[in-house]
């Protein structure tokens, strides 16, 4: 960098010029970056009414071994994806193989009110870090408002276990 006249900057020139100028820029950036990032910040909201006692009521199913009973509620477009048996039988591996409940933590939380097919309408996805009494698991619950109700229409659960 040139000083006035044509002559080279030294080094303690560069380092004053660069400390005088470069602070309140980057003082300014900061914030600036700050104030953006403040307005990308996901919103809290709680899960809707319903949904969490549909998501309680299916965990309960699942440890008595209620297989038919958690199909027969689920909404339709989780029936027309998996048939009874099927269905039975991913329950009963995730009962065998895990256990029932012990807790479980919300990771993440999606909402949508006009989702694209198959699974049009208002739909929560819920993922939670789940502990099993025989180990640790990510479950995703995907549910779907219908009549005021709140019905599965898919889950998913990924274990050791469950390999």
């Amino acid at each position: 960098m040139k000083a006035e006249g044509g002559r080279q900057r030294t080094e303690g020139e560069r380092r004053e010029a660069g400390g005088r100028f470069n602070r309140p820029r980057a003082a300014f950036c900061l914030l600036l970056s700050a104030f953006l990032l403040s307005g990308c910040a996901e919103e809290r909201r709680p899960i809707p009414g319903g949904a969490q006692e549909t998501i309680d009521r299916v965990t309960e199913d699942i440890a008595a071994g209620r297989h038919d009973k958690v199909y027969e509620e689920a909404a339709p477009e989780w029936r027309g994806a998996v048939g009874a048996e099927e269905h039975g039988r991913i329950l009963e591996r995730v009962r065998e193989r895990l256990g029932a409940v012990r807790g479980r933590t919300l990771h993440t939380g999606r909402e949508q009110q006009s989702a694209s097919a198959p699974l049009s309408g208002h739909t929560l996805e819920l993922t939670y870090q789940t502990s099993f009494e025989r180990g640790d698991a990510t479950e995703r619950f995907t549910l779907v408002e219908r009549e005021g109700r709140w019905l599965l229409a898919g889950y998913f659960v990924s274990a050791e276990a469950l390999k």
